[in-house]
């Protein structure tokens, strides 16, 4: 009987990697086999194809820095076709090592905050349903909060994605943001609410008033619930590729971002970027979503992402 449940936990495990070495097919061919492709069966590695090379890195949205530095560790270490593979994997194991821890931190008996920004467009809504959706069937009491009180509909929108999820919601059409977030803090703490998940605005085309928006409500979490459990997710679009440069330098303006959510991962060739955001920005990625069904938001976990593009 034992062997049999562990035969079955194997192939869990194996249809997982599956998945998920299926939803980075076009990011691995952008990464690795072009690169590879680049260098064919020759042994050395001469000016042009270095070119090549650091070319075919930019394309694949790891950002022109890391891409040059590749470049030239490859050249001044007068690195062989034979080794590249290895060499570029050990680069990335170490990029996303330096970024820190990518587990999404969750502390028994208090409250956790999950705050979540990112431009609009880029999957904040259904990937807070998911995120919901998931805590709860782990036994945790979940409150979302509709604090996105400027797009139109988005406090409807999130109202209907709670309810799939099957969590509570607390939304005040038309308030100011961090009055919906003060009183959802107090409903968490008075109903004994394990999460509470925050929804946020990310209107990019007024930059200003978004930062002091997020810096305000930040103000609210840190005076209302100084003991609580904070992780600020700023979720990307990795269809979007390099621009999610730009976006974590304007969110990194107003909030600590402490990891970074990917969505649309599936079927992008853009995936890269977490290896940009890492070096950039030391933000780990914690969240991956790749297929649009509510149980499609993994865990970002380096070494399996590593080996699925490799």
């Amino acid at each position: 009987m034992l062997n049999f449940f562990k035969k079955n936990d194997n192939e869990e495990n194996k249809s997982a990697f599956s998945t998920l070495k299926e939803a980075v097919s076009k990011t691995s061919e952008a990464l690795v086999k072009n690169v590879l492709n680049i260098i064919g069966n020759n042994n050395d590695i001469d000016e042009f194809m270095l070119e090549d090379i650091e070319e075919a890195l930019i394309k694949a949205d790891i950002g022109v820095d890391l891409a040059v530095l590749l470049t030239e560790k490859i050249k001044n270490n007068k690195l062989k076709s034979s080794s590249i593979k290895d060499f570029l994997k050990k680069e990335f194991i170490e990029l996303l090592n330096n970024a820190g821890s990518n587990a999404l931190n969750y502390e028994p008996n208090k409250l956790n905050i999950y705050f979540i920004t990112g431009i609009n467009g880029a999957g904040k809504t259904t990937l807070i349903a998911k995120l919901a959706y998931r805590l709860k069937n782990e036994g945790k009491k979940v409150l979302l909060a509709a604090a996105d009180t400027f797009r139109a509909a988005a406090e409807e929108q999130l109202d209907i994605w709670s309810k799939r999820a099957g969590v509570d919601i607390l939304r005040d059409d038309g308030a100011d943001s961090a009055s919906v977030v003060y009183r959802a803090i107090d409903k968490a703490k008075n109903e004994g609410y394990d999460t509470l998940i925050i929804d946020t605005a990310g209107r990019l085309q007024n930059k200003f008033n978004l930062i002091e928006e997020l810096k305000k409500i930040k103000g609210v979490i840190d005076k209302k619930a100084p003991d609580a459990n904070v992780e600020s997710i700023l979720v990307l679009d990795a269809n979007l590729g390099q621009n999610g440069l730009s976006q974590a330098k304007v969110f990194r303006e107003a909030v600590q971002i402490t990891g970074a959510a990917l969505t649309k991962l599936d079927g992008s060739s853009k995936g890269g970027i977490i290896f940009a955001i890492a070096k950039e920005y030391n933000i780990p990625t914690k969240l991956i979503g790749i297929g649009e069904k509510i149980t499609d938001l993994k865990d970002f976990k380096k070494d399996e992402f590593i080996e699925a593009i490799f």
